[in-house]
């Protein structure tokens, strides 16, 4: 049964729903054959991130799960052997990219996971802040680096822009962001957004190197429920040469009971989502993804 597409009415061919992606996915009747791949995706993927190439595994090890006031589910259920075992448990399968941020309180989880013969230069660190003013983002570039216990952050976000004109609010964040870039502290920058104008702002900033967009087939968690409307800036921002982080591709927990399908729809994208982040709350949970992603790619 071919797709239609529910705006116009008319037909879609398999192509052309991969590239346009229009209206949220049906995920109780997912049309798997639309979404194969030809060949299998891996969670170990070696992906290159952005203008500054940065190289990492396509999915990342999430640490945020209801991340609010310096906590996560992660932290929460497995204190900090439990979730460093978890980290290391990743990164033995292959998973060298670590999302962290200090929203979650996550840094030292990290680090705990590096003293345990994890070597820096084999994985990827994500953190994201909230600073606006310059004295903020030097406060917070420096606790950072303490609380990891590394010397340099792969990746730098401002974290959950949600202005249309943030791209003003944060110019003293921005600016010491890239001062640090030229002195190698930050390899490659950019945002994490929480609305459609905080979106869009990030696709015409040169400033931005790297986005984390909240992108599933269901329209959960995003800046549009039609995830046709996110895609069209996500392809934007690719255009311009930036790199595409996917967050929220199980539409913050509430498709854990369609993972095949969320993890399916997001592999479709690929041309536009570079990687992804997706956090597991236990050993279980994370073999379970990386077995999966594979099948899930070219399920048809």
């Amino acid at each position: 049964m071919r797709q239609v597409c529910p705006k116009t009415g008319q037909p879609v061919s398999r192509r052309n729903a991969l590239l346009t992606g229009a209206g949220a996915v049906s995920l109780s009747n997912f049309p798997y054959h639309l979404y194969a791949a030809t060949t299998k995706k891996h969670a170990t993927d070696r992906v290159t991130l952005g203008p500054k190439k940065v190289q990492l595994s396509r999915m990342a090890m999430g640490s945020g799960t209801n991340g609010v006031g310096g906590s996560s589910n992660q932290t929460r259920k497995l204190g900090m052997k439990g979730f460093a075992e978890l980290i290391r448990a990743g990164y033995d399968q292959g998973i060298t990219f670590w999302d962290s941020a200090d929203q979650y309180g996550t840094h030292p989880y990290f680090r705990e996971a590096l003293k345990g013969g994890v070597a820096r230069d084999k994985v990827t660190i994500m953190s994201k802040t909230h600073a606006s003013t310059e004295k903020e983002m030097r406060a917070d570039i420096d606790r950072f680096r303490r609380e990891l216990g590394t010397d340099y952050i792969d990746i730098l976000l401002l974290h959950c822009m949600m202005d249309d004109d943030w791209t003003e609010r944060k110019k003293g964040a921005m600016a010491v962001i890239s001062e640090l870039q030229q002195k190698g502290i930050v390899r490659t920058k950019g945002t994490s957004c929480h609305t459609m104008g905080a979106l869009k702002a990030a696709a015409k900033s040169p400033w931005v190197e790297v986005d984390l967009a909240r992108f599933n087939a269901a329209g959960i968690a995003m800046d549009s429920k039609d995830p046709g409307v996110v895609l069209a800036v996500l392809k934007e921002m690719k255009a311009a040469g930036k790199g595409v982080i996917g967050m929220k591709v199980l539409g913050a927990g509430k498709l854990r009971d369609k993972v095949d399908e969320a993890l399916q729809y997001n592999l479709a994208h690929s041309d536009v989502i570079d990687c992804f982040t997706i956090g597991s709350e236990s050993r279980a949970e994370l073999e379970d993804l990386i077995r999966k992603i594979p099948a899930a790619s070219v399920r048809g």
